[in-house]
């Protein structure tokens, strides 16, 4: 069984299109409450994560990103305002590229993920910005089809997209890409994370991934407003409701299960493990420190929380309930799916 990947698209709990018109002039981000829990299941778990980094949250505060980095995980590019790709035209896009890069500069991204993922054929003028300014992944890719975002022709495998078109494997092509995870049951099915792990049970999830995994490593992210319920309930149309806040309270219980039952790794240092990314431009990593204990954190740039905000989501005492997982190496199975 493959090591799988594991990310989270750090940003504010509005950035969510499906928000868009209803948001309140003034609203608190609760960002740093919101990195507690994860932080918490993290560190019980010793397992180390790529941080894809909104430019906005990084200007807002550079002390999490560094102690984020400080704390062994990945960082990586979410561009700067959280607008989708399709929303933007290129010299827009490279601005907030240049803008997102200068603010991360200590941390040297090598991947990248769009907003909403949104990079699709649309979209594929992106990918010559991304190799303009150094990328050398990119995970944005998704092969389904929503109202929002998808590219359900796309391998579900890593593979290098073609300039002409992302859903075809060039060999040739400057970017790697890593999609978001589906399996395949008559139609794709997306079990990658964040409205999914929210609302897939805990039993379809561990099937879903397991059967990814069986065959390539799993791409799973999350947001951390998909396990932190801080954030005020907005009087939104039923289907943004049903996306924004279903199964919040119970989405870190199937964090810590996931974590449980396989191992993960930062995609940077999965893809340079499997002899993918330049050796001219290593992944940049902090060295892991030790575990700290899950309870009574001390640390100013993740402050502690009342503890009733998070009785519905217990994570104190997670490393003693659940061993940490020991790292498997990464093995291909050769499956038809994967390209690379």
């Amino acid at each position: 069984m493959a090591v799988n990947a594991l990310s989270i698209d750090l940003e504010f709990w509005w950035c969510n299109e499906f928000l868009n018109g209803y948001l309140p002039g003034d609203r608190e981000d609760m960002f740093k409450e919101s990195l507690r829990p994860i932080f918490a299941s993290l560190d019980a778990f010793n397992v180390r994560a790529t941080f894809f980094v909104l430019g906005a949250v990084a200007e807002r505060y550079p002390e999490v990103i560094h102690d984020i980095h400080r704390r062994g995980h990945e960082i990586a590019c979410h561009a700067y305002s959280h607008k989708p790709l399709y929303s933007m035209d290129q010299r827009e896009f490279e601005g907030e590229l240049g803008k997102s890069l200068e603010l991360l500069a200590d941390y040297n991204p090598v991947g990248f993920r769009a907003p909403s993922f949104s990079l699709s054929n649309r979209t594929k003028w992106a990918l010559e910005s991304l190799e303009k300014y150094g990328f050398q992944y990119d995970s944005s890719i998704f092969p389904v089809r929503t109202p929002l975002y998808g590219a359900p022709d796309a391998p579900v495998g890593i593979y290098r997209p073609s300039r002409d078109d992302i859903t075809v494997h060039d060999p040739d092509g400057p970017i790697i890409e890593f999609p978001l995870s589906i399996v395949r049951f008559g139609v794709n099915i997306p079990i990658s994370g964040g409205f999914y792990l929210r609302s897939l049970p805990k039993q379809v999830l561990a099937w879903g991934i397991g059967r990814v995994a069986a065959k390539r490593p799993a791409n799973i992210y999350l947001h951390p407003h998909d396990i932190y319920p801080g954030p005020p309930p907005l009087k939104v149309p039923f289907l943004s409701r049903l996306v924004t806040y279903h199964g919040v309270h119970t989405s870190l219980e199937k964090l810590i299960m996931l974590m449980m039952k396989f191992s993960f790794m930062p995609i940077g240092v999965l893809l340079d493990e499997m002899s993918l990314l330049s050796p001219e431009a290593p992944v940049p990593m902090a060295p892991a420190r030790l575990l700290r204990g899950v309870r009574g954190r001390d640390d100013p740039a993740v402050p502690t929380i009342p503890a009733p905000t998070l009785q519905l989501q217990p994570f104190d005492g997670v490393r003693q309930r659940y061993p940490a997982r020991a790292a498997r190496s990464i093995h291909e199975t050769g499956d038809p799916d994967e390209t690379l």
